[in-house]
């Protein structure tokens, strides 16, 4: 009988960790798919903040997901502008406007900013020992790139809170260390 017992505890363990690692699985973000490069004409991917431009013929993977948002979901901060003329490209997409550099405003990697639904909301940003309370105004496209929509950069890898001056002046990091920093975030 205890035979038995042991044998029934151990197949339910055995089938919750089974199905714990399942759960584990759906919800980890895989590419989606690949672009190719296509070289820029003259004159059109600004190089603004240290952007990079698509190389000719080069594979760039694309994402239509991201890591699941939690309370304290682990990102990498890069800089962006989102004022006309800056390396961000077109106006933000949850408003048709562009922003001050001097503004806290961020774009979201696609999942993340899940079909606009964190338009115009803020997130708490945690980095170099400090947070700031930044506003959601545009996708950092991790679906496509390569183009004059897309200013001619790669794909937003999946994991990017691609952030104004004024998040990285708040985060008081110094001048010398801007472009790429990891950090996590959370839905204020």
């Amino acid at each position: 009988m205890k035979k038995q017992v042991r044998s029934r505890v151990l197949l339910i363990c055995l089938s919750f960790l089974f199905a714990s690692s399942l759960c584990a699985e759906a919800q980890t973000c895989r590419p989606s798919g690949k672009i190719r490069g296509r070289k820029a004409p003259k004159g059109q991917c600004n190089e603004e903040n240290d952007s990079l431009c698509c190389i000719k013929g080069r594979l760039y993977t694309t994402y239509k997901c991201s890591p699941p948002a939690t309370n304290h979901t682990k990102a990498t901060l890069t800089l962006n502008s989102f004022e006309k003329g800056g390396d961000g490209g077109a106006p933000s997409e949850c408003d048709n406007q562009y922003h001050s550099d001097d503004t806290p405003v961020v774009a979201l990697s696609t999942g993340w900013f899940n079909h606009k639904s964190r338009c115009l909301n803020y997130i708490n940003i945690y980095g170099n020992g400090r947070s700031v309370k930044a506003m959601v105004v545009d996708e950092c496209d991790s679906t496509m790139g390569c183009d004059a929509d897309h200013d001619y950069q790669p794909p937003c890898p999946n994991n990017i809170v691609d952030a104004s001056k004024a998040v990285w002046t708040a985060l008081e990091v110094p001048l010398n260390q801007w472009g790429e920093m990891e950090i996590h975030w959370s839905d204020a």
